[in-house]
């Protein structure tokens, strides 16, 4: 008679898998992850890296015998379809608001026989952004904020980083563009950032530094609050551009750090 059993060589193709099996304890499930994986640092040195974001080593993936691969985002749907084409089991998680990120969490944690533990990390989570959101509501200041994805275009972060500021007591320069999924819909121009006059810009370049300098140098950016008073920071993107564990953890807490001192400064 066979008995059934949860995956046990499973790759994942996005960091926020990989920082939940370690997260929870079933690293040793982890047999392969992505090239751009920083968290938690111990998985760079430990894992074959198989995969870019856009592109995989589908002959090293076949070899590591994975009885389940997953991924992230419509981006990874071609890498999906190849693996699907070449037998493995494929699951690609397509989450972009906070609380998609716990309905994933609970998702992975369960295909893989985890729930409880899963469970165990959705609760210390909402206690990370019911604290958040009860020091969000005490602030004096609420400041508008200008958050950053990238700069060639200048693109807006992504759903889940906009309803963070909003939980840390920020306002958004663009709210209507909050539920925008796509990140070509979420880019703006120089103008309207000028226009919005944010008091507070957090830059998360993807993949890159960000500089303060480049952005207070464009043309008009002299007469925003947030250059006039100094008011840039850095969050890499590592910490709040994840889907998953980073973003709720050391990202919340930078940028609910970020938003107190905002509103300290101009209290």
């Amino acid at each position: 008679m066979y008995t059934p059993k949860y995956p046990q060589r499973i790759i994942c193709l996005t960091e926020e898998g990989t920082e939940v099996l370690y997260a929870i304890g079933e690293q040793n499930r982890l047999v392969g992850i992505s090239g751009f994986t920083y968290r938690p640092p111990q998985a760079r040195k430990e894992k074959p890296k198989v995969s870019t974001f856009l592109d995989a080593k589908f002959d090293e993936i076949i070899a590591l015998k994975p009885d389940l691969v997953i991924g992230y985002s419509d981006l990874q749907a071609d890498l999906a379809a190849e693996l699907i084409r070449r037998g493995i089991d494929v699951y690609i998680f397509n989450h972009h608001t906070v609380e998609g990120i716990l309905d994933m969490i609970l998702k992975f944690t369960s295909l893989i026989g985890n729930r409880l533990e899963g469970l165990k990390l959705i609760n210390e989570y909402n206690r990370n952004l019911d604290l958040a959101f009860e020091i969000g509501k005490s602030i004096d200041f609420k400041p508008k904020v200008h958050f950053e994805e990238w700069n060639e275009p200048i693109m807006t972060g992504s759903t889940w980083v906009m309803e963070l500021i909003e939980l840390c007591g920020g306002n958004l320069c663009f709210p209507d563009l909050k539920n925008e999924f796509h990140a070509k819909n979420r880019i703006v121009s120089e103008n309207q950032v000028i226009e919005a006059n944010p008091d507070l810009i957090i830059g998360s370049w993807c993949g890159k530094m960000f500089k303060p300098d480049l952005v207070k140098s464009r043309e008009g950016f002299s007469e925003i609050n947030a250059i006039k008073n100094n008011q840039l920071y850095e969050i890499k993107s590592e910490f709040i551009l994840q889907p998953g564990p980073a973003a709720m953890t050391d990202g919340l807490a930078q940028l609910q750090k970020i938003i107190k001192d905002c509103s300290d400064f101009y209290s």
